[in-house]
C-alpha cells in the first residue's frame, strides 16, 4: 500500500464485488404433509391451501448446523474454482446454532481447513443471508477481503413444537453458500432495515412444560400483513439503487416464507418477465438458508444463466429485511 505525501497510508482503491458460485445442502430425510398428519392435527389439503408446502427436508439428530453449512460451503468453493487458502473471510447467517461459541463460521473454517480467515456469525433470522452477503460485499469492495465465503444455514427442526400445527408444518432444514470475490461490480447496494416495534411477531425463546427449551413462535397474521404492505416498494428501491429495471430482472428470489407471500410480493413488484423462486413448495421455510438454496436450484436447473440480473430479498424476525440485486455467476 503506497504512502501519501504526509507519510500516511493511502487506502486501497475501491473495487467491485461479484458472486463466483452458489451451492446448497439438504438433508436426505423428506417429511411429507401426509407424514405430518400422523403427528399433529393437520392434513395435506390444509397445509397446501394455506402455505403452499408439500414436503420439507429434516436433518437427522446427529446432523448439525455446522455439518450442513460446511457441506454447502465446500461445494461452493469447488464450484468457484478457488482453494480454501484463498478464503479470507467467512460469514455464516444462522439463528439455530446450539453452541454459543466458537461461532459456526469458525467451526466451518476449521472443518474446511480455511487458514486465518476472519470469522463471524450473523443472526438476522430469515433475512440473515442477504445481511451476510451485503456485509461480505462491502468488505470485498473496500479491499479488506479478497475472497469471502457466505453461508446461510438453519436447523429449524431443533426448535419446533411438533404439536403446534401453525408452525411445525412450515419449516425445513438446509444450508446454502456463496463465494464472493473482487472484480466486476455485480452485487448491488443493499436496502436494509427493520420494524423492531413489531419484533414480537416472530420469536425463538425459552419455554415449555418440561423446563426451559428454545421454541419458535410466530404471529402469522402480523407477518403476512407486514409483508404485503411493506416489502414490494423496498424490493423496487433495491433495483433502482442498482440501476436495474424491474422489468429486466431474470429472477426474483425472496425468502421462502410461504407461497402466498411470495406471489403477493412479486405481483406487486411487477417483475412479469422474471422467474419467481418457489422452492418453499418442496423444501419448506429454511430460514437463512432459503435464499441461497432457492438461488442455487434455479442455477442448477438452467432457469437462469450467467450474467442474468437477479433480485434477492430476505425478510424475517425483528421484522428485518435486506434486498440487493446480483448477477448470476
Amino acid at each position: 500500500m503506497p504512502n501519501n505525501i504526509l507519510g500516511g497510508l493511502v487506502p486501497a482503491p475501491l473495487t467491485g464485488s461479484r458472486i463466483l458460485s452458489v451451492a446448497h445442502h439438504q438433508p436426505t430425510r423428506v417429511l411429507t404433509n401426509d407424514d405430518l398428519s400422523t403427528m399433529v392435527d393437520t392434513s395435506d389439503e390444509w397445509i397446501r391451501s394455506r402455505i403452499g408446502i408439500s414436503t420439507r427436508h429434516i436433518a437427522a439428530a446427529d446432523e448439525s448446523v455446522v455439518d450442513m453449512a460446511a457441506d454447502a460451503a465446500a461445494k461452493a468453493i469447488a464450484l468457484a474454482g478457488v482453494d480454501a487458502a484463498d478464503i479470507d473471510l467467512v460469514v455464516v447467517a444462522t439463528s439455530t446454532a446450539v453452541d454459543r461459541m466458537p461461532s459456526v463460521a469458525a467451526r466451518v473454517a476449521r472443518r474446511l481447513e480455511i487458514p486465518a480467515a476472519g470469522v463471524f456469525d450473523v443472526n438476522a433470522a430469515c433475512a440473515g443471508f442477504t445481511y451476510a452477503l451485503a456485509t461480505a460485499s462491502m468488505a470485498v469492495r473496500g479491499g479488506d477481503s479478497r475472497t469471502a465465503l457466505v453461508v446461510g444455514a438453519d436447523k429449524m427442526s431443533d426448535f419446533l413444537d411438533w404439536q403446534d400445527r401453525s408452525t411445525c408444518v412450515i419449516f425445513g432444514d438446509a444450508a446454502g453458500a456463496a463465494v464472493v470475490g473482487a472484480g466486476a461490480d455485480h452485487i448491488g447496494p443493499v436496502v436494509w432495515g427493520s420494524q423492531p416495534e413489531r419484533g414480537s411477531a416472530i420469536t425463538l425463546g425459552t419455554s415449555g412444560p418440561d423446563g426451559p427449551r428454545a421454541l419458535f413462535r410466530q404471529d402469522g397474521h402480523v407477518v403476512y400483513r407486514w409483508a404485503l404492505t411493506t416489502l414490494a416498494p423496498l424490493a423496487r428501491k433495491a433495483c433502482e439503487r442498482a440501476g436495474i429495471m424491474v422489468s429486466d430482472l431474470a429472477a426474483v428470489v425472496t425468502h421462502q416464507a410461504n407461497v402466498r407471500i411470495i406471489d403477493a410480493v412479486t405481483e406487486k413488484l411487477g417483475a412479469t418477465r422474471a422467474v419467481v423462486a418457489r422452492d418453499v413448495v418442496d423444501s419448506g421455510n429454511t430460514s437463512a438458508a432459503s435464499i441461497p438454496l432457492a438461488f442455487s436450484k434455479l442455477i442448477e436447473s438452467g432457469q437462469i444463466s450467467s450474467g442474468d440480473p437477479v433480485l434477492l430479498f430476505g425478510f424475517g424476525a425483528g421484522l428485518s429485511y435486506a434486498a440487493q440485486t446480483v448477477r448470476c455467476p
